[in-house]
């Protein structure tokens, strides 16, 4: 999830709690003040009929059209002793003037006269619905939330892009950095100095990484030429040894197995010296290459070198691909592909070939599980390990297409593993 998708949900959540967390306040805070008026009117009406009832004078009329209402009763001492010297409390109550109920503030009381007879006091007057006043409430919180809302993640996104601009600027160019590769210098417009502590972090980051790429090249392009020479002489002496003196089998059958695996080490040693010619850059020269051709010659070499599969061959030509490239680099990236596919391939299997005028796919069958699509074009990787191969093929093939910007990819579908080969034409 992107950082400015974090900071707008956590804002969204901490408004909303804020929100919540005032709405309940300010709910029963309200209630609390419209009683607390309510309750002062409710005593100065009990006070008024209290005095006109000690004094004997006339009480107020119950229909005096502001649907205050009271009820008067004598009660015992015992009676009087069990209720609170005044209580205020919620209740609905019938008004008759409107033949319905009605929510209700009441205040009950005791008082008593000079004779120590008690009565049980009850005002009360009409209230508003509390469920009406809560959805009112509750409406109103969630208009404001959703403006407040609005509002506060449209000046978020603003202010956010505006101040993180320079951090996108340096992704961009971390983006499109390639060790070995040309680039632009670190984009530093910036004033902020944590920004610019990040850009100078990731200028040394990307110097150190220019440098060891360079020791690295470096190192494989010299072991590698300077390995060929013992690896011929001793190639060679084994070769005499062979043909010049008298060896029991034993001996000879040790020799054989010694020269096996001399001729994959020289098999090594001149794919990582292809590589590092390749990184180095040293095939400048392009021309338009005709892919169908190079994949058809391959596809007959093949077909003879590795028969003991038998596996069936087909080639489906849906169009002419044609790519400028170098034709040594072209046909080294179609053969460690159709290479790959051979070696990796079952007995009895199939290898399938398709060219289209912007692509080429190559299936075949294998092992039954699908390889490792994160690491599968890093140099000695191999998902099962074969004796013909380096390790170095598909790294090969990747580094090749990264020095023209072709893309290869790689699934496994329907029990096969496919490679994929997509070229822009007219791009050299």
């Amino acid at each position: 999830m992107k950082l400015i998708y974090r900071i707008l949900i956590r804002l969204s959540l901490a408004l909303l709690i804020v929100l919540t967390v005032w709405t309940v306040f300010f709910y029963f805070t309200m209630i609390d003040e419209i009683n607390d008026e309510v309750d002062d009117a409710l005593e100065d009406y009990s006070e008024t009929i209290i005095i006109r009832s000690l004094a004997g004078k006339e009480l107020p009329s119950k229909n005096d059209g502001t649907n205050n209402s009271y009820s008067i009763r004598s009660i015992t001492w015992e009676e009087a002793g069990q209720y609170p010297a005044i209580e205020y409390y919620d209740a609905d109550i019938y008004i008759k003037e409107k033949e319905e109920t009605e929510p209700a503030r009441v205040l009950r009381t005791i008082f008593a006269d000079k004779d120590d007879n008690y009565f049980l006091l009850e005002v009360s007057t009409p209230s508003f619905e509390k469920e009406d006043l809560r959805e009112a409430v509750a409406n109103w919180i969630l208009f404001l939330y959703i403006v407040l809302l609005v509002t506060l993640l449209t000046v978020s996104i603003w202010v956010f892009y505006r101040s993180l601009r320079p951090l996108y600027a340096l992704l961009h160019w971390l983006d499109s950095y390639l060790p070995g590769k040309q680039h632009e210098p670190v984009p530093n417009d910036t004033h902020i100095p944590e920004f610019r502590r990040l850009n100078e972090a990731a200028a040394q980051a990307v110097e150190r990484s220019e440098q060891l790429f360079k020791q690295q090249k470096q190192f494989i392009g010299n072991a590698s030429h300077e390995l060929q020479t013992p690896l011929a002489v001793c190639n060679n002496r084994i070769e005499w040894l062979l043909d010049n003196t008298e060896l029991t089998e034993e001996q000879m059958e040790e020799l054989f197995k010694t020269k096996h695996t001399l001729n994959y080490i020289v098999r090594l040693n001149k794919s990582l010296l292809f590589l590092s010619r390749i990184d180095n850059g040293q095939f400048t020269d392009s021309r338009p290459v005709e892919i169908n051709s190079i994949v058809k010659r391959l596809l007959d070499d093949y077909k003879e070198i590795f028969s003991h599969y038998e596996a069936q061959i087909s080639l489906e030509e849906q169009g002419r691909l044609t790519i400028t490239m170098n034709e040594t680099l072209a046909e080294a990236l179609v053969s460690n592909l159709l290479k790959n596919a051979f070696i990796h391939n079952k007995e009895k299997g199939h290898v399938r070939v398709t060219i289209q005028t912007n692509s080429l796919t190559l299936a075949n069958t294998g092992q039954t599980e699908p390889l490792d699509s994160e690491h599968i074009f890093e140099r000695f990787y191999q998902g099962s390990k074969k004796k013909e191969s380096t390790g170095l093929g598909l790294a090969i093939a990747e580094a090749i297409c990264r020095q023209y910007g072709l893309h290869i990819s790689y699934r496994y579908q329907n029990k096969e593993h496919i490679f994929r080969l997509q070229f822009y034409l007219g791009k050299s």
